[in-house]
């Protein structure tokens, strides 16, 4: 009796000393991500307070009851503070600041986040197209950041797969018509370039501007791409914290050797759809072209948003920044709030006297870094920022800016305006193509 009480006692307190442990193990650790969900929750309400909450492009979008909580979208996502985890649940954070790469899309191990546009409250206009990159027009495709998928890889990968489609439509082949046309020549116009040859389709590519399309328009030293591509005809081209030159250099390189021409400086006026199914498809140069199929890659940003002032047609005015390192000497005015002008203005700060001009109160949804470095400009006297100011009239010499209910008159050589893109929606529509609102729509999910 004595043995069987003694052996009792021996199991309790080795069951007890196990059940202890395991609680303390439990409480540090229900500790440590409670503090980790109150980090979490800080930096989200902060987020609301400075306008970066809420997504203005591609965003993730979690699916609640199927989430785990494993926090590999955060770890594998490679900017900074986008998400994080509360109480064993992700959330976003920063949601303004991603890029839409879809790295979270990638990593998350029970499929619980897709890749939206749009909110239940902020609606985007985005044309109809369907599954298989085809819009309510039979043979004309959209492909890239105009169908709402940004970030080069994304474009890329998108335009080699509407050129699949297109391949698969099968249209019959006609005397004197074209398999498809290519409008724009950004990642992926040339993506779908490079795919159609593959398939050996007959097209023609057409760039309003210069080979790259938006991406031709970033500073030379900007960062574009943070992640490897599969190019057609290429392969893999295994690309990390890539600048503009260095990937312009790599599709001229790939499209020389494939001896592609891409047709530069061409701008498509009209897309006429013909009885027998066909396109034609006119240009500025007076070229027209009979096409089985359209694929548009012309990106969201159509023409520069101008601020319908005066002098804003001289040439001291640009709406882009090429060659930031043949400019020296100058008094710049930079115009916009926005990662665009923000770069571009640190960039011109090196050999130039350069003011950032926005009209707000404060910075609203620019990266981390970019915040970071503005400070330390600014503090080091090589910025001038004006918050709540406006551009009222440009000169040869001079600018009349409005600061608050003052009026300055400053000392001007350059302009630089960045104050976002307008939809070509004109373009779209007299195509046909209907243009729509979308609220939270998805453009990526796991079947």
């Amino acid at each position: 009796m004595d043995l069987l009480m003694e052996v009792l006692i021996e199991q309790i307190a080795i069951y007890g000393s196990v059940i202890l442990l395991c609680g303390l193990v439990i409480f540090f650790y229900m500790r440590s991500l409670n503090k980790k969900s109150a980090i979490v929750e800080k930096k989200v309400e902060v987020a609301k307070i400075e306008g970066l909450f809420e997504p203005v492009s591609l965003h993730p979008y979690i699916d609640l009851n199927t989430c785990i909580g494993s926090a590999a979208c955060v770890a594998d996502c490679p900017e900074k503070d986008i998400l994080g985890i509360v109480h064993g649940k992700a959330t976003v954070i920063n949601a303004s600041n991603c890029v839409g790469h879809g790295a979270c899309f990638h990593a998350c191990p029970v499929e619980a986040i897709s890749l939206r546009i749009g909110t239940e409250k902020r609606g985007v206009d985005l044309p109809h197209v369907d599954e298989y990159f085809e819009t309510n027009i039979k043979g004309i495709y959209i492909a890239g950041e105009l169908g709402g998928m940004g970030l080069i890889k994304n474009s890329v990968e998108q335009g080699q797969q509407a050129m699949d489609s297109i391949a698969s439509s099968k249209k019959p082949k006609k005397e004197g018509v074209i398999d498809v046309v290519i409008i724009g020549a950004g990642p992926a116009g040339i993506s779908a370039t490079l795919e159609a040859k593959k398939r050996g389709l007959t097209s023609v590519t057409l760039e309003q501007d210069s080979l790259g399309g938006t991406v031709f328009t970033f500073p030379r030293a900007k960062i574009v791409m943070t992640s490897p591509m599969d190019l057609p005809l290429y392969g893999k081209a295994k690309l990390f914290d890539t600048s503009k030159g260095e990937l312009l250099d790599l599709w001229k390189k790939v499209i020389t050797e494939q001896g592609i021409t891409i047709n530069e400086n061409t701008k498509v006026e009209s897309i006429l759809p013909q009885k027998d199914g066909t396109f034609k498809v006119a240009t500025n140069t007076g070229e027209e072209y009979i096409s089985n199929n359209v694929l548009l890659a012309i990106g969201r940003r159509g023409s520069p948003r101008k601020l319908g002032i005066p002098g804003e047609e001289l040439p001291n005015v640009a709406y882009r920044l090429l060659e930031p390192e043949n400019i020296s000497g100058k008094k710049v005015i930079v115009v916009g709030g926005g990662d665009s002008a923000v770069e571009s203005a640190m960039l011109l700060t090196e050999e130039n006297e350069v003011i950032l001009s926005y009209r707000k109160e404060q910075f609203a949804r620019i990266k981390p870094k970019n915040k970071e470095a503005v400070d330390v400009s600014v503090a080091s006297g090589a910025l001038k920022v004006i918050f709540n100011s406006d551009l009222v009239s440009i000169s040869e010499d001079s600018v009349l800016l409005k600061v608050g209910e003052e009026t300055q008159q400053i000392k001007n050589d350059l302009v630089y305006i960045f104050a976002g893109g307008e939809l070509p929606t004109g373009f779209l529509q007299k195509a046909g193509v209907e243009i729509t609102k979308r609220f939270g729509h998805i453009v990526k999910k796991h079947s």
